[in-house]
């Protein structure tokens, strides 16, 4: 079943993601929800700066990348 179209700029990013993800079947609900309440948990630990500094050297390694 195809959903209707919506443009990108009528819905928040959350959205977008939930129909790339769920829709196209790579990603189960129940994995969803286990990602988010680990990622609630790690945030309140000492290991979230920790997390945050490798997010964020990973994302400036692909971001450097030219295809």
């Amino acid at each position: 079943m195809t959903p209707p179209f919506t443009p990108l700029t009528a819905q928040p990013a959350w959205v977008h993601f939930e129909k790339i993800f769920l829709w196209n079947g790579g990603l189960k609900v129940t994995h969803a929800l286990v990602c988010a309440l680990l990622g609630f948990f790690f945030a309140g630990t000492g290991m979230a700066p920790i997390i945050h500094n490798g997010v964020a050297a990973t994302a400036d390694v692909v971001s450097s990348l030219r295809p």
